[in-house]
């Protein structure tokens, strides 16, 4: 009997696999961006995880849950950190923040900006920052800083004189008080919720505003703290069925629970999208025009009776007091020979779901055919005292410390 272990199914053998799967999907895209991924050792800053579950390119490992169940802190998948480290562009020596910590993301910081390089991991939770600080410790990154406090006020007092040279953000925020910490020249990677959409965006400072570059889908674990997200969202169908609203009048839950069990008005589109096309820019349109858009969320593993929506977990959805109308799909019918693909549909819960089921059937018509083949829509973030010109095509998303500015062109 031997108790040896495969290469392949070694840590090391996985490590080197995951590298190979990143480069090839051009999420790694620089010599020491891959050289720290091959070097630091993922599996340690996530016992709870198998190892190949740990080294899986795509996936996340949920470090801890709340009392509901949902993630409160994670890794997030390889091929996200990898896109952002180079989106950050670091160097060795620079000065950089981490806002959200869990340990491995700061460790393959640290070995990119090595020795004469600074890294602060900053996270609210101290469960989150007493691991991080000894999985970094164990592994030999015991150089990086970790601070526990809110990051909305704690990362000042450990900005190094002329600002960090990068800021990289592990957790979903919804404005961003930061942008006077970064250095000139630096470089903010973001992951952003408006109205809803979370993008990661790269800022890079033009004047006193700055330019959001590469918005990325995404989903990452909420902060906590002074920077919470906005968020109505009541639970529904016992937990199958949740909604989401930044911002709006108060919900009734008792409605909108009612609503779901009533009859429903439900609309075809006739627009149509192929597999693995991507639609996310409808989402973009739909939140230019509509400011009662959110996000409705449906158990993919629980039947509660209703129409699935348009991607697995989540889509676009319209909500008013006591009603919404959410996005579906459905495989029309077709010739054998003919591609895949699949229709996008409506269905109205509520009073007024019947009118909401109509507007957001015409919002995805007005998407496909004047909106569809454009360029996505270009990102600007100006100070919350800044009055920057509204786009002629767009939308300015108003926060605390932060304005957003989506302009179509």
């Amino acid at each position: 009997m031997t108790t040896d272990t495969l290469p392949s199914e070694s840590p090391d053998g996985l490590r080197a696999d995951m590298v190979a799967t990143l480069k090839q999907g051009a999420w790694i895209r620089s010599p020491h961006v891959e050289a720290a991924f091959a070097k630091v050792p993922r599996e340690k800053f996530a016992p709870e995880a198998s190892p190949t579950a740990a080294y899986s390119a795509q996936d996340t490992v949920v470090t801890k849950r709340g009392l509901d169940g949902r993630a409160t802190s994670s890794l997030s998948a390889p091929w996200l950190q990898a896109d952002m480290l180079e989106s950050a562009q670091l160097r060795p020596g620079a000065k950089v923040l981490e806002i959200g910590s869990g340990g491995y993301n700061a460790a393959l910081i640290a070995e990119i900006v090595g020795d004469d390089g600074l890294v602060v991991t900053v996270d609210i939770d101290p469960f989150v920052t007493e691991r991080a600080a000894r999985f970094l410790a164990e592994t030999g990154y015991a150089q990086v800083k970790v601070v526990l406090g809110d990051a909305e006020h704690a990362a000042e007092e450990h900005t190094p004189s002329g600002g960090f040279d990068a800021i990289i953000v592990t957790v979903g925020v919804w404005d961003i008080p930061w942008g006077r910490l970064l250095a000139l020249g630096g470089r903010m990677v973001v992951p952003l919720r408006f109205s809803t959409i979370s993008r990661s965006f790269t800022f890079i400072r033009d004047g006193d505003h700055f330019l959001g570059l590469n918005p990325t889908v995404c989903g990452f674990v909420p902060c906590q703290g002074a920077g919470k997200l906005p968020d109505q969202e009541p639970v529904l169908a016992d937990g199958a069925v949740r909604l989401t609203l930044e911002s709006g009048p108060l919900l009734d839950i008792a409605g909108l629970e009612q609503a779901l069990t009533a009859d429903r008005t439900q609309l075809w589109t006739g627009v149509t999208a192929g597999k693995g096309e991507p639609f996310d820019s409808m989402h973009l349109w739909i939140a230019t025009v509509d400011d009662r858009f959110g996000m409705f969320w449906r158990d993919p593993d629980r039947d509660c009776g209703i129409p699935a929506p348009a991607m697995r977990w989540y889509c676009p959805v319209l909500i008013t007091r006591d009603s919404f109308a959410y996005l579906t799909i459905r495989e029309p019918d077709r010739d054998e020979a003919a591609p895949e693909r699949w229709e996008f549909g409506v269905c109205g819960y509520g009073r007024t779901g019947a009118e909401l089921a109509r507007q957001l059937h015409d919002h995805v018509l007005t998407w496909d055919r004047h909106w569809r083949d454009h360029p996505i829509p270009t990102f600007t973030l100006y100070p919350a005292e800044a009055a920057p010109r509204a786009p002629a095509v767009g939308r300015i998303f108003r926060k605390r410390h932060t304005q957003l500015v989506m302009a179509w062109s």
